[in-house]
């Protein structure tokens, strides 16, 4: 029978920034969106002063709190950097493992109980991976991955767990007993719209749907909630996924630290957009065939016009050259820009791929391949993913006061040079 795990590291965000800062653990550490907006990630001590997900920066900054409160903007290098080294850590005692999320890590254990309790190998992982980054994971195992999604779910919900959950055939009564207790919104894959829907018709806990007959819930949900239901059967019905699929779309967009008014600006912010999809792109060793752009301002905005607009080109010859990329963002700007309004946000789409750079051309085209364009991109990459310099693209701009606002920005830990920390002995 198939065993997964998952392996979810508490509360990741406000644990990165308290990884580099003894000072800051135990602490209130609370996380905050894109332009500095909303919290996104709290650590427990946040979560004991009632610092509620989603609250506005601006209302919780004048709050008296009976702590200190220590606030970051995202800092999505240092992040990545540090997932990067859980997904490395779970990976050499685990060599079959599927990222799922940036926290998150399925694990393929099957067979492992021929060699150990499930429980104890748990707790060897987690203690492996405290060791190796300083960061604590829960894990939790079961038949399938949602069981195993309720098993890390339940693992830190309850303390006498110390993080680590098995759910295994042999011993149903225990998985009786946590789905009982699990609320149906809960399960993995249902959310609060479906869970209000079951809960109308008497479906209030993880058990109570795993009873539910298949076909019923195929017929008045879905095929992908009829899965769920036999995953809680303990009927593995999502395997496990070493490589990630390809991606279908790759959209760059943020929201201005300031309204863009000028349509320079506004040239700028699409040129580094590009650039970063172009790399993206290039990253998934893809080519596209359609890029896009949008610009939009605040609905919101008392007394102002909305105005939101999209354009895009079809290419003739696929591409993965970010000169192209940003020649036809600032065609398609050219198409939908006007004067007179204060935008908010801007994007750009790149969609229709191919692994192949090349087409069939008709007698009448006059597009021919860029020449050595993969080995200028290859070039490029390379100096800028070598943390020695950068290149980047002059219609990029220099001083641009319209960037993501982070004023409260932690340092590059483990990406840069001059923030690597030091160590003193004392």
């Amino acid at each position: 029978m198939p065993m997964f795990g998952l392996a979810d590291v508490n509360t990741f965000y406000a644990s990165c920034e308290a990884l580099f800062r003894p000072d800051l653990r135990g602490k209130p550490v609370v996380v905050l969106s894109n332009n500095d907006g909303c919290v996104i990630a709290r650590s427990q001590a946040a979560k004991a002063l009632g610092i509620k997900m989603g609250v506005p920066w601006f209302q919780i900054k004048t709050q008296d709190f009976p702590a200190k409160v220590h606030v970051f903007s995202s800092n999505y290098a240092l992040y990545h950097s540090l997932s990067q080294r859980v997904m490395s850590a779970l990976e050499e005692m685990t060599p079959k493992v599927e990222q799922y999320s940036i926290d998150e890590m399925f694990l393929n254990l099957t067979g492992i109980d021929g060699c150990e309790d499930f429980e104890h190998f748990g707790r060897r992982l987690r203690a492996h991976v405290l060791a190796t980054t300083g960061l604590t994971i829960g894990v939790g195992s079961g038949p399938s991955k949602t069981l195993a999604k309720s098993a890390q779910w339940a693992s830190k919900e309850w303390p006498q767990f110390k993080g680590v959950l098995a759910l295994t055939s042999d011993n149903p009564k225990r998985t009786e007993a946590l789905l009982m207790r699990q609320p149906v919104e809960e399960i993995w894959g249902v959310g609060r719209r479906i869970g209000k829907k079951l809960n109308l018709l008497g479906i209030t806990n993880a058990l109570e749907l795993a009873r539910t007959h298949p076909a019923f819930i195929r017929k008045n949900f879905s095929v992908v909630l009829e899965r769920t239901v036999r995953e809680l059967n303990g009927e593995s019905c999502i395997p496990l996924e070493e490589m990630p699929p390809t991606k279908q779309q790759i959209v760059c967009s943020r929201s201005f630290g300031s309204r863009i008014t000028t349509k320079l600006a506004m040239q700028q912010a699409l040129c580094q957009y590009a650039t970063r999809a172009a790399e993206k792109l290039r990253g998934e060793r893809q080519y596209c065939r359609h890029i896009s752009v949008f610009v939009r301002t605040s609905p919101h905005t008392a007394g102002e016009t909305f105005y939101s607009n999209t354009a895009g080109e079809k290419l003739t010859l696929p591409t993965q050259d970010t000169r192209d990329i940003i020649g036809v963002a600032m065609r398609a700007l050219d198409r939908i820009w006007l004067d007179g309004h204060r935008y908010m946000k801007a994007g750009i789409m790149l969609g229709d791929f191919t692994p192949y750079g090349v087409s069939q051309l008709n007698l009448f085209d006059e597009d021919r391949p860029r020449k050595n364009s993969a080995k200028l991109m290859k070039v490029l990459d390379g100096i800028n993913q070598s943390g020695l310099g950068s290149v980047w693209f002059a219609g990029q701009g220099i001083d641009t006061e319209w960037k993501m606002k982070r004023d409260m920005l932690s340092p590059a830990w483990t990406t840069r040079w001059s923030d690597i920390p030091v160590a003193r002995v004392i």
